[in-house]
């Protein structure tokens, strides 16, 4: 006798090449097809990882949301849940955590799952107090790293409402280190000397990213140590400031910004340490990355990165805004290459240990199953 698989509907503002994205594109082609019927409904537009869903043969429909409150987006998202029926409706994001929860009642024997990925400090009073009203509407809210689950505790989500589930990285291939040709096209392609020390940052070059404590440390490590230069991949409101405040205290010849890429994951190769100078963070995919690769991490002190991290044995902690910090870190990483190279070495097995994709994957299924008293 076939047993029916349950039906589970994930929806996400964006099918964008992003962290929250990639998370939520590895759930839905990972969970066992065998157990569960995946449906992906994005609601504003789809993105780079809506061909990774298709050709995983999952069906996406995607919404076309134009507004901040767009009353149409209701009624298009409301007959896409009464057409799955779904047992389970997964969201992920502020916009789609708010629009499902407030459709819910379309499918009211449904289970809702709401997926928070940072500590949301940047939301407004509004946002938060929609928050509050639709804590009744959730089932479980499931958090990236245990600073995110106390965001919301404290937000007023009862504990039993709550679960840690940390981020997953697929470990790339131990060989998987550049080539010294390779090395030396990335080299010239960003118009860089032959023996540069590269520090690398990938991510949004947003405010919370604090990306101008890292230019001030390598302009005033780069003194002493010319060849230390910045790779910044990613792009962001804050490009052009940053831009002009690398020019500002002369150290412009010194930092790369590259943009956006596709090829991210390819220049990561290239960095010899990584940098995350954030405010906040849920639990950075950068960073996790960066580990799984064996490159040695230099990040902020803040929950998120300490729950990556670890000070002396994967990377460094210098405080948040320690420009100091960063700079003697960084000077740490650059005279002691044997020291770089053990950090990242432990990085990648921490990843292989407690990071890893089916370990994600794994846990999520356990509470689709919790909340339906579904078994194995």
């Amino acid at each position: 006798m076939t047993v029916p698989r349950t039906r589970i509907a994930l929806l996400i503002p964006t099918l964008d090449r992003s962290g929250a994205e990639k998370q939520f594109t590895l759930l839905a082609t990972r969970l066992p097809a065998d157990e569960f019927e995946v449906s992906v409904i994005a609601l504003t537009r789809g993105g780079p990882y809506a061909e990774e869903l298709r050709s995983a043969g999952i069906p996406l429909t995607i919404i076309g949301k134009r507004a901040k409150f767009d009353p149409t987006t209701f009624i298009r998202l409301r007959s896409e849940l009464k057409r799955i029926q779904p047992q389970i409706l997964h969201t992920w994001l502020f916009a789609a955590n708010s629009y499902g929860r407030m459709c819910s009642g379309i499918i009211p024997r449904s289970k809702i799952i709401v997926s928070e990925r940072c500590v949301d400090s940047w939301k407004s009073g509004w946002q938060l107090w929609l928050d509050r009203q639709l804590i009744h509407r959730t089932d479980r809210l499931v958090g990236n790293s245990p600073g995110v689950v106390e965001f919301y505790r404290d937000l007023g989500v009862p504990s039993e409402k709550l679960a840690c589930i940390p981020n997953g990285i697929e470990l790339p291939s131990s060989d998987s280190s550049i080539s010294s040709v390779a090395r030396a096209e990335m080299l010239r392609e960003l118009d860089l000397p032959s023996d540069a020390f590269v520090a690398g940052f990938i991510g949004r070059l947003a405010k919370q990213k604090r990306v101008e404590d890292l230019i001030w440390a390598v302009e005033t490590l780069r003194q002493i140590r010319p060849n230390l230069f910045l790779v910044l991949i990613g792009d962001g409101p804050e490009r052009d400031r940053l831009e002009r405040f690398a020019s500002d205290v002369g150290c412009r010849q010194h930092v790369r910004f590259c943009g956006h890429r596709d090829d991210a994951s390819h220049w990561l190769s290239l960095f010899d340490v990584f940098c995350l100078a954030s405010k906040f963070e849920g639990m950075s995919n950068s960073v996790m990355e960066a580990m799984s690769a064996g490159k040695p991490v230099i990040a902020s002190d803040i929950p998120a990165n300490r729950e990556l991290v670890v000070q002396g044995e994967t990377g460094f902690l210098p405080k948040l805004a320690d420009t100091v910090g960063f700079m003697q870190f960084l000077r740490r990483m650059i005279d002691e290459p044997s020291l770089a190279a053990r950090l990242g070495q432990a990085g990648r097995e921490r990843i292989r240990q407690s990071f890893d994709v089916p370990r994600m994957v794994n846990a999520y299924a356990a509470i689709y199953r919790e909340l339906l008293k579904v078994a194995p």
